[in-house]
């Protein structure tokens, strides 16, 4: 039975002999350990003031629930967190545990920030079985050192969330969502970078060479969103002509879950990079289907199945995730860039702090 309160939780790491693996909706496949440590039980919101634009919640809560209950206020998660399922062909349920402890963000991070930018505090047990909150439950509150950032992005091998606190925002009014037609990825780059400098306030910029066109979004009040595309459309007139798309949230849905992806086989990275060497990189990577994000900072690709992406790119400013693979291949290449030793070292040393018998997801960021 899944553990249904914080302190039968901590009861039961205090107990661990072995390792386990941390599972929340299970949506992520992260495979690991046989012994599953879930916080599906550690479910629902616990306080949200729509006033203070602030939400607390237990880590299994679905993101869907959470979804629905600001949507409910006119409010939103302003980072946007992807949906994994169609890529990864899994089932279950998102929930703001896994979001936090993956630091999952969408589209508008490069406008509004990562989901760690949004993260008040935190509730989690470590590897001795012990209680640890850091941060507040409200933006007034916030103190302390800064474990809240840390957790985020940890993918639980530091410790098993119990509750998160996150500064929520507003919903815009209107979404426009514009696009031009453009078929090579150093045009599209340099396009989106000039919207992107523009102050015009473009919080989503992608390109996608299959459908040949560069997206750009824009949010906030009717008035002003149509007001900053018509400025838009003549800072990119060198470029073509801006055109409106008829969709904005269901395109931009889809940019955020790369579902043309779920499509076929073959292997999935996303690549963090330079924007400006993002169409030479993606190149050299010879993959068959590819979608530049954030400006052009994260390219997803699909590549042969059990192709070393990393050995084929060399040497760049960036790091490559292995995001969807068989199990042979994971095991051979690791799903994350391999740290350096000053990195690793620091690494090592907050594992051995947070959890010193090594029992949260094992070899998971080896």
């Amino acid at each position: 039975m899944d553990p249904q309160t914080e302190a039968e939780l901590a009861e039961r790491v205090a107990g661990l002999q072995d390792p386990v693996r941390i599972v929340g909706g299970g949506t992520r496949g992260i495979d690991g350990p046989e012994t599953e440590l879930s916080t599906r039980g550690l479910s629902g919101i616990t306080l949200y003031e729509p006033g203070a634009l602030t939400l607390v919640a237990k880590a299994g809560t679905p993101v869907a629930e959470i979804e629905a209950a600001l949507d409910a206020e006119g409010q939103q998660l302003a980072f946007e967190p992807m949906d994994h399922r169609g890529v990864l062909g899994t089932r279950g349920e998102p929930t703001i545990g896994g979001v936090v402890a993956a630091n999952i963000s969408g589209p508008r991070r490069i406008h509004a920030g990562a989901c760690r930018d949004f993260l008040l505090g935190v509730r989690f047990v470590d590897g001795r079985g012990q209680v640890i909150k850091n941060g507040g439950r409200v933006m007034k509150n916030v103190t302390g050192y800064d474990l809240v950032k840390l957790m985020a992005g940890s993918w639980g091998t530091l410790g098993v969330l119990t509750e998160v606190s996150l500064k929520v925002l507003p919903k815009p009014a209107a979404v426009a969502s514009l696009s031009l037609a453009i078929s090579d990825a150093a045009t599209a780059v340099s396009a989106m970078s000039q919207a992107l400098r523009s102050p015009y306030e473009v919080n989503g910029a992608a390109f996608d060479p299959t459908a040949q066109k560069a997206l750009f979004r824009i949010e906030g009040f009717a008035d002003s969103v149509a007001y900053r595309t018509d400025q838009l459309a003549e800072t990119l007139r060198g470029f073509g002509t801006l055109v409106e798309e008829p969709d904005a949230v269901s395109t931009w849905a889809e940019i955020r879950d790369v579902r043309a992806f779920g499509q076929g086989g073959g292997d999935v990275w996303r690549l963090s990079v330079k924007p400006s060497d993002a169409p030479d990189i993606a190149a050299k990577a010879g993959a068959d289907q590819l979608l530049f994000d954030w400006g052009g900072g994260l390219v997803w690709l699909r590549v042969p199945a059990g192709t070393d992406l990393r050995q084929r790119l060399g040497t760049y400013s960036g790091h490559a995730t292995l995001v969807r693979a068989e199990r042979s291949t994971i095991d051979a290449l690791g799903r994350f860039q391999p740290e350096n030793a000053a990195i690793a070292a620091l690494t090592q040393g907050l594992r051995a702090k947070f959890d010193p018998r090594g029992l949260f997801n094992p070899g998971l960021m080896r």
